[in-house]
């Protein structure tokens, strides 16, 4: 993990980027030492504008989150300069770095062809900021097919993945459940499913902490031959490998594979992480959310409808607020972006302020927990990784031998 030490936030000889904080007394501050790993941040695509992320990014500061934000400084500026005024110490300011990029891609018909084309696109620079080394992480706020083509472009795919998948922790009560793909691939191929199976069950491991992660496929019923042939093809090779995978922990299986799940197990606890393309993912997401979001607005509504429900109201109050923020999306910080050479983390473009410091927050934390090389040692360890065509093998070259 690479430590900018105290050279973060310097500019370079005629660069727009520049470092946020002034102390009216001494004039412009020094940079300030970064607390731990620096977190690349695309302001542009969020619903709220680029200074509901910048405002997040103060938050986010105030919890030692050291970040540079990509997106127009005409409006990143103002967000930052306003906390200048409403308290917010020198040091927290002092570890935001700006870098003028006004131009966004979040929203084009075609990400792979507008990241090829636009290398000064906010989610471009953000994404070679961590390719360079100059952060640990990436945060792209909203335009997941922006932030998967930079990614892609730039950070590069890690070694042995067939396709990166997005992985949420879904906001449910009790033990979480890791839902992957949620977005970054429409179509997929049965060996694409089942190494997201590793994925996922790899990052339930070493961020979630679950020892024997549960893995189950999303489906339209239990038995191994319901589902499309995707699905069904995908049971077929989990099974066939469930009981031969090992991790490094000495021989025990990676995962227990429980087979096929239904869309009410998403938040059963039947299974610790449940697999499905990005296509069918993204739906159940929205769904689930959706139904959340609705739920809570009609139980608020339920609550003052009469001065007996609103004294019902007050007496449940501590309850429903602990619920709320049990499934409130913001909370989670938005989904990891796996099988990259770094780490990203893509939140939802509605996001408001205290969501996208979470994200921040959660890369952050991501890279210090090292999740990029943690998941990719179990992948190999569990031999999880794509295989090089023989062709390409040392075994395959005249007077090499393995």
């Amino acid at each position: 993990m690479n430590d900018l030490g105290s050279g973060f936030g310097r500019p370079r000889s005629g660069s727009r980027r520049e470092q946020i904080g002034h102390d009216e007394s001494t004039g412009p501050r020094a940079p300030a030492r970064p607390r731990g790993p620096v977190v690349a941040v695309d302001c542009n695509g969020a619903d709220l504008g680029p200074s509901e992320v910048a405002a997040g990014a103060l938050l986010a500061a105030d919890l030692g989150a050291s970040t540079i934000l990509f997106g127009p400084e005409a409006e990143l500026r103002p967000a930052l300069d306003a906390a200048a005024t409403s308290g917010a110490s020198g040091a927290i300011r002092g570890s935001i770095e700006i870098v003028d990029a006004p131009v966004s891609i979040a929203k084009t018909k075609d990400p792979a062809s507008a990241a090829r084309n636009r290398p000064d696109a906010s989610i471009v620079q953000a994404a070679r900021a961590v390719a360079d080394g100059r952060a640990q992480a990436l945060v792209c706020a909203g335009g997941t097919g922006a932030a998967l083509a930079a990614g892609l472009f730039n950070i590069k795919r890690a070694r042995g993945i067939h396709r990166p998948a997005l992985a949420l922790p879904l906001p449910v009560p009790g033990r979480p459940v890791t839902l992957l793909d949620v977005g970054a691939n429409a179509q997929a191929r049965s060996e694409h499913l089942e190494q997201f199976a590793f994925m996922g069950a790899a990052l339930a491991k070493v961020v979630l902490g679950v020892e024997r992660p549960r893995v189950g496929l999303l489906s339209n019923g239990e038995e191994a031959e319901r589902g499309s042939s995707l699905v069904v093809e995908a049971h077929e090779r989990l099974r066939a490998r469930a009981d031969t995978d090992t991790d490094t922990a000495g021989g025990e299986p990676m995962f227990e594979l429980v087979g096929n799940v239904e869309g009410n197990d998403l938040v059963s606890g039947t299974a610790d992480v449940i697999v499905t393309d990005g296509l069918t993912g993204n739906i159940a997401l929205k769904v689930m959310e959706g139904v959340s979001q609705t739920l809570l607005g009609a139980i608020k509504e339920a609550a003052i409808a009469s001065p007996k429900s609103k004294l019902g109201g007050l007496l449940l109050k501590p309850a429903l607020a602990g619920l709320r923020e049990e499934i409130d999306p913001e909370a989670q910080g938005g989904a990891y972006l796996l099988g990259l050479r770094g780490l990203a983390v893509v939140p939802h473009g509605s996001f408001r302020r205290r969501g996208f410091a979470q994200a921040i927050l959660r890369a952050k934390l991501g890279a210090e927990q090292d999740v990029v090389g943690a998941t990719h040692a179990a992948l190999a360890a569990a031999g999880a990784l794509r295989q090089a065509p023989m062709s390409a093998s040392a075994a395959s070259l005249p007077g090499v031998r393995p």
